[in-house]
């Protein structure tokens, strides 16, 4: 089945899946550079905090002039204020594609009733993803969702919500296989996305979890028959993962990792984007930067002492001298792409509000669920 997106239909069957603090216009275009065409959605943004037109919320959502399609996370537990949000986001002509996060598992959006929360009560997420749906519709705005397996091994939702998915006109599905309570720990359970596969023909499926190399999702989509994927840690620090997969999934053979003078040529590109991105404010443009420096480095012999040099780099001329301190000669180490970045915690103590699993059939929306508006979530 081919993934379209309204009237955009992406290169390959490759979502880049929204990652908080990371994901921003500065890498995207990053990632642009090596496969334009796939489909890069912007960081996670909460339904309340945008309609108060909270100003972080509003700084986030930025998008390049050459971007296409414009895509954004939203998340919500009460479809009032989803519906608002989606209408003012499409309305407003500010984006091409909508994602609904029904799959955080962090505390922070869980306890609020947010995330990974929803799909235990089936008809609060229904009603969320039709005000979603019914919002967008009108500007010709398609609604995608992401989801995970279900809260607990005990509790597993995903095939309810893909049904319920179909039923509300989305566009596309794209399972995380791992439970919230999982987290990041383990192996991803690809055999749920081809349980949910079989069970939703009607629309495209995606895969997540645990796409590190180009040859994981071609081996994803065989087992499973999923319709593509969506890769989000394995791509931190390696943007070039995508011009990987386009390959791999078109036949054609996979680039080797570069060496580290390539590497840090990219580092360079994408430490001055991030600078445009923060309006030239180098301190705010190098201390995020920081984090992306290690999962760069990740997999090369480069010894502690710099690696920490790195972690603590204060303005881009800085930036430019440890760069040119490392041998450009240097590759890789074997498995080093397999070295997990990125969240890698886990099990967690799901948290919830308080009786939130009493009444799987309501749909009461938490009381707290909109105290994040102010802050932006």
């Amino acid at each position: 089945m081919q993934v379209r997106l309204g009237s955009f239909t992406p290169a390959a069957p490759v979502v880049l899946a929204p990652m908080a603090g990371v994901t921003n216009a500065a890498f995207r275009a990053m990632c642009r550079s090596f496969a334009p065409g796939l489909v890069y959605v912007n960081e996670m943004v909460m339904a309340a905090a945008l309609v108060h037109k909270n100003p972080k919320t509003q700084r986030m959502m930025a998008f390049t002039p050459d971007e296409q399609p414009r895509s954004l996370q939203l998340y919500g537990s009460d479809p009032v204020l989803v519906g608002q949000a989606a209408r003012r986001l499409c309305g407003e002509g500010l984006i091409d594609h909508l994602d609904m996060n029904f799959g955080c598992p962090a505390a922070k959006v869980t306890r609020k009733g947010g995330g990974a929360a929803v799909p235990a009560k089936p008809n609060l997420l229904r009603a969320i993803v039709r005000a979603a749906v019914q919002a967008a519709e009108p500007y010709g705005v398609p609604v995608t969702i992401k989801f995970r397996m279900g809260l607990f091994d005990h509790l597993l939702t995903h095939v309810t919500t893909g049904r319920i998915a179909v039923e509300e006109g989305v566009a596309a599905i794209a399972l995380h296989a791992r439970t919230a309570e999982q987290h990041y720990a383990g192996d991803a359970r690809w055999a749920a996305i081809g349980e949910l596969k079989a069970a939703v023909p009607e629309i495209p499926v995606l895969g997540n979890g645990d796409i590190w190399e180009a040859a994981d999702a071609v081996r994803m989509m065989a087992e499973t028959d999923c319709d593509g994927v969506v890769v989000g840690r394995g791509c931190l620090g390696r943007p070039w993962l995508f011009r990987d997969l386009v390959d791999a999934l078109a036949g054609r053979p996979v680039a080797p990792a570069p060496p580290l003078g390539e590497v840090a040529d990219v580092m360079h590109r994408h430490a001055g984007r991030l600078l445009a991105h923060m309006s030239g404010d180098e301190y705010l443009a190098m201390r995020d930067f920081r984090k992306h420096t290690g999962w760069y480095l990740t997999g090369y012999p480069v010894g502690g002492e710099i690696r920490g040099r790195f972690a603590r780099v204060a303005s881009m001329a800085e930036l430019e001298d440890l760069l040119a301190e490392l041998d450009p000669t240097v590759a890789l180490v074997d498995g080093g792409a397999r070295i997990r970045r990125g969240h890698t915690n886990g099990p967690i103590r799901v948290a919830l509000p308080d009786g939130y699993l009493d009444h799987l059939d309501d749909m009461t929306v938490p009381d707290d669920a909109r105290e994040m508006a102010v802050s932006g979530g």
